[in-house]
């Protein structure tokens, strides 16, 4: 089963530090199969991310590495997941809610 895992960072990233291994149990991740990932993945190419580094800015999620959703990108975030209306996006809109309350990062490991 292929799944992509969502966590929140519970300190900022610095500007060097590289987020290369996944480590879904340091965040507490939740998972999201990726048939619902792929679903919204044109959507997500409009949110503003980095992928592994704070060094590489980019746009939607790095589909097979590591996203790091920066708090002011959250609530674009939000709108796409509650755009869809079905029940599979709830725990990621209770999670990006959560992050989006305590201004920090989600952590975003892809397949």
């Amino acid at each position: 089963m292929a799944k992509h895992d969502f966590g929140i960072m519970q300190n900022e990233p610095m500007n060097n530090e590289r987020f290369d291994v996944s480590e879904p149990e340091k965040y507490h991740c939740i998972q999201l199969h990726d048939d619902f990932i792929e679903d919204i993945l044109m959507d997500l190419e409009n949110v503003p991310c980095y992928w592994h580094t704070l060094q590489v800015p980019g746009k939607g999620l790095a589909y097979c590495g590591i996203t790091l959703i920066p708090p002011q990108s959250i609530e674009l975030f939000i709108q796409i997941l509650s755009s869809q209306h079905q029940s599979e996006y709830n725990d990621l809109i209770s999670l990006a809610n959560q992050a989006k309350k305590e201004n920090k990062y989600i952590i975003h490991f892809g397949i």
